[in-house]
């Protein structure tokens, strides 16, 4: 069965452009015009993947990417974003809203091609499963890959498939600061490029789950220059802290 792919653009000629381009790279496609209709597909077909872009008519592409996070029925669908704003605060809300991936227009066919094809390999549950069949423990963390959950301490943790697939990255080199080059090609799954506000913006969303005071974190550092380090506390110290605190 070919994948499925919802394209919401209110450009008909960059829309068509896309969506012919996906249909010669074996990918079914649907389109909408603007963020009410789109809404509604993403509920009724339950695409593999949505591209939506940022300024539409009737409802924005940002509150569009929110309500489907909101719903249960579409909260994991990816989203790659397709949009004329190319500021780093428009790429922050972007992602923020719950976008996977950001594409500024104009762009090459190539790269959304590679960028779709990231996206869809990533967030394929099978795979994903597959890949992480066992789970990871360190201390006080456990991921738990069938279900896309931290057991962090005590607590049952939610976590989205990129947040999931950025901690596995670090926990996998614990220890070891992890440049941002090495997360992007692995956790993305295509070439690093300059720009990344991708990352930074999902540390902090990890962060908020699991540090006490994430605007200083214990756990998930930054090592300035050269990227992300997982420090996590053995077994032996998490008895200490858990006897300390009795």
């Amino acid at each position: 069965m070919m994948p499925r792919i919802l394209v919401i653009d209110d450009d008909a000629a960059i829309a068509e452009l896309v969506a012919v381009n996906l249909e010669m790279a074996g990918y079914e496609v649907t389109q909408a015009e603007d963020g009410i209709k789109g809404q509604a597909l993403a509920i009724q077909m339950l695409p593999d993947l949505i591209m939506l872009d940022l300024m539409l008519p009737r409802v924005d592409g940002f509150t569009v990417c929110q309500r489907l996070r909101r719903d249960d029925r579409t909260s994991d669908i990816p989203v790659l974003m397709l949009t004329a704003l190319s500021q780093t605060q428009d790429k922050v809300e972007g992602f923020n809203s719950g976008a996977d991936d950001y594409l500024t227009k104009p762009f090459e066919l190539e790269e959304m091609l590679a960028r779709v094809r990231a996206l869809l390999r990533r967030t394929d549950r099978i795979p994903q499963a597959a890949k992480h069949s066992e789970i990871l423990n360190y201390g006080p963390l456990t991921l738990v890959p069938e279900r896309f959950e931290a057991v962090w301490y005590v607590n049952t943790v939610k976590l989205t498939h990129l947040e999931f697939e950025l901690l596995h990255c670090l926990l996998q080199r614990h220890g070891q600061t992890v440049s941002p080059s090495e997360i992007l090609k692995e956790v993305w799954g295509y070439d690093p490029d300059d720009d990344i506000e991708t990352i930074r913006v999902h540390i902090r969303h990890l962060r908020t789950k699991m540090e006490p005071d994430p605007r200083h974190p214990r756990y998930i550092k930054t090592v300035y220059g050269a990227g992300y380090c997982l420090e996590l506390p053995n077994n032996e110290q998490v008895a200490e802290e858990t006897k300390s605190s009795a």
